[in-house]
């Protein structure tokens, strides 16, 4: 249990890679909080982490509101006296023709993805300079900040500044004992599993498409006390993807 007592805050927990990483963590020992703006999803996945004698504590969550971000870390210190790991996760995406993409729905994307990043992550390294051990922070971007497909501009723009948002967090809580680090997931299977074609797996060199718990476990690499010299760091998980030459036959 080496994450025993810890107090692990995951945003977008009640669904996909958020829900993946908070089980894993509990699990695991930790306190998790799991904050999500879905309220129905988010009750059912800390209800099921307390089923197995897990500790889950669900805190309804939209990224885009600071106030519910200030509350979030709030009721963590409260209920568990600090905030150790925070698990940036929540995201959206908006998916339309350059031309027709409105300036509200390019705002919406930004404030969840990269606001809402930042505010959560501003709140949660109030908490994690008081202690001796500092904290960890993980920001969850996407290869999307490095590669495209079509009418993807929001969701790209606001992967690109997590990985350059991550950087400068990194430098500035440094000398606070704050690491923070980014992880791009690639393709990641968060339905059926077992409906992917063969030749859906054979386009990544590792040979599978990737499964929610290869993120949960880059988390708890990055998460890991003994691994302090790690910050800063652009992790990609992706079976090779972006680093598979493509030619048309």
């Amino acid at each position: 249990m080496e994450y025993s007592n810890r107090v692990v805050v995951v945003t977008g927990a009640g669904n996909g890679i958020g829900k993946a990483v908070s089980l894993d963590y509990a699990k695991r020992g930790a306190f998790v909080i799991v904050a999500d703006a879905n309220a129905e999803a988010g009750e059912q996945h800390a209800a099921a982490i307390r089923e197995f004698g897990g500790s889950a504590l669900f805190v309804r969550t939209d990224v885009r509101v600071e106030r519910d971000i200030v509350a979030l870390v709030n009721k963590a210190k409260e209920t568990y006296g600090t905030v150790d790991i925070l698990i940036n996760n929540a995201g959206i995406s908006r998916r339309k023709p350059v031309y027709e993409l409105t300036a509200d729905e390019w705002d919406d994307v930004l404030n969840t993805n990269l606001r809402g990043m930042f505010l959560c992550a501003r709140e949660a390294a109030k908490v994690m300079r008081l202690q001796p051990a500092g904290g960890a922070i993980v920001n969850i971007a996407s290869t999307r900040a490095m590669m495209s497909e079509p009418h993807s501009e929001a969701y790209a723009a606001s992967k690109g500044g997590t990985a350059a948002l991550t950087h400068a967090l990194a430098v500035s809580l440094g000398p606070d004992r704050i690491r923070v680090n980014c992880i791009s997931p690639g393709w990641i299977e968060n339905g059926d599993y077992g409906s992917l074609r063969e030749s859906d797996h054979a386009q990544h060199p590792a040979g599978r498409v990737g499964k929610p718990d290869d993120i949960a476990r880059a988390c708890r690499y990055l998460t890991d006390p003994d691994n302090d010299f790690v910050t800063g760091a652009h992790l990609v998980i992706d079976g090779g993807m972006t680093r598979k030459m493509v030619y048309e036959e």
